[in-house]
């Protein structure tokens, strides 16, 4: 006999996975957007949809680690982990890391204030978006 008890938990947990897939798939695809504007953009136009883009990716990756956590308070932490390495690489320490690609694509290499507006607004348009897959779904 079934646990009635569990089916709770167990649609939870569902939800919880589907969230999860969801974040990685769209990751995926904002990692690709990402480097296809880099790579065959132009311009600050290209420069400054791959800032608003990193922010997103940043959002997606804070659901795949907190799948319930709400539009709003992920937008928020994008923002600020965003914004965080944007304000590191005043150290200089990402710029003598630029070496290795990997190192270069997430933390940059030179602090550009004017990056931290296109962060502002890929990590409101990444909860925005947040919210309507959940709305959708």
């Amino acid at each position: 006999m079934r646990d009635e008890r569990a089916a709770p938990v167990e649609a939870a947990a569902t939800g919880a996975e589907r969230t999860r897939w969801t974040a990685a798939a769209a990751a995926a695809l904002t990692i690709a957007a990402g480097l296809g504007v880099r790579a065959f953009g132009g311009g600050d136009v290209a420069k400054d949809a791959g800032v608003a883009l990193y922010a997103v990716l940043v959002l997606w990756l804070v659901v795949l680690v907190a799948p319930r956590i709400r539009a709003v308070l992920a937008g928020v932490i994008a923002f600020a982990l965003s914004a965080a390495v944007e304000l590191f690489q005043l150290t200089r320490i990402p710029a003598q890391l630029a070496g290795h690609p990997l190192a270069r694509l997430i933390l940059g290499t030179t602090f550009h204030g004017p990056d931290l507006a296109w962060y502002a607004v890929g990590a409101a348009a990444g909860a925005l978006l947040l919210a309507a897959v959940r709305r959708r779904g």
